[in-house]
């Protein structure tokens, strides 16, 4: 399986690719940053794998929650991708929660199971969820997440709190629990797809939306031009190219 993953929806740019059993990795510096410098690392990382846009088998993206920009980045540079790989044929693309790959990445560097996901939402509030472990394989997730400030979150006894909002709320977060530091990356997002693609969670990539937990009123005309830009840049990269007669 050949496949692309990206999350934008932190402070940190994370891409990885898989080439059957083999899986690469950029991160870098998120945020504003992530718009500008997502498409040439993910173009520099299928090169060091060996795929191209033609040989991708679905695109993978944190589709929140989390950054509002971020988020959006994700969705239109995995969409535009998505529209122009294989010769314009086009691919799948594949959203996955960013507070499950968190819980995900907390299993693999920490080896938890029980484990309440926490990401900073700013605005002195956390987006949260419980997850389990199942004998299976699989995530336990709950149908909805939580927005809450950092003192309101309560923790089910056994669970581990795990996520990037500890830094920034210390003891106001859940002061009575275990806590680790994880991140949604997108080696993260690739160890999930399998199973998920497998359960036909898949869409058209026109189909694709972010997950938003918090609504807002409207973007910021800096957001609108972003989202714009890196459709077309996105689309334009894996667009195939007619020779000229």
């Amino acid at each position: 399986m050949h496949l692309l993953a990206l999350d934008t929806s932190t402070d940190t740019l994370s891409i990885a690719v898989r080439n059957g059993a083999e899986v690469r990795e950029h991160r870098g510096p998120g945020g504003a940053q992530a718009s500008a410098t997502l498409i040439p690392a993910i173009h520099a990382l299928l090169a060091d794998a060996g795929l191209s846009f033609d040989t991708l088998d679905a695109v993978v993206f944190g589709r929140g929650p989390g950054s509002f920009t971020g988020l959006r980045t994700a969705c239109a540079v995995a969409q535009g991708l998505a529209f122009g790989a294989r010769g314009g044929q086009g691919v799948p693309v594949l959203p996955i929660d960013t507070l499950l790959a968190v819980a995900e990445q907390a299993r693999a560097e920490h080896g938890c199971t029980q484990v309440m996901a926490v990401l900073d939402a700013r605005m002195d509030e956390v987006y949260a969820a419980a997850f389990t472990y199942q004998a299976d394989g699989s995530w336990l997730s709950p149908e909805d997440f939580t927005l809450c400030a950092p003192q309101a979150l309560v923790v089910p006894a056994g669970f581990t709190v795990a996520g990037n909002a500890q830094a920034a709320y210390a003891e106001r977060l859940a002061p009575g629990a275990p806590h680790v530091q994880a991140l949604p990356t997108a080696a993260a997002l690739l160890r999930l797809a399998p199973a998920l693609l497998a359960a036909g969670a898949a869409l058209p990539a026109a189909a694709a939306l972010p997950r938003y937990i918090r609504d807002k009123v409207a973007q910021t005309t800096e957001e609108r031009a972003a989202a714009k830009l890196a459709a077309a840049a996105a689309s334009a990269t894996a667009a195939p190219i007619t020779p000229a007669a």
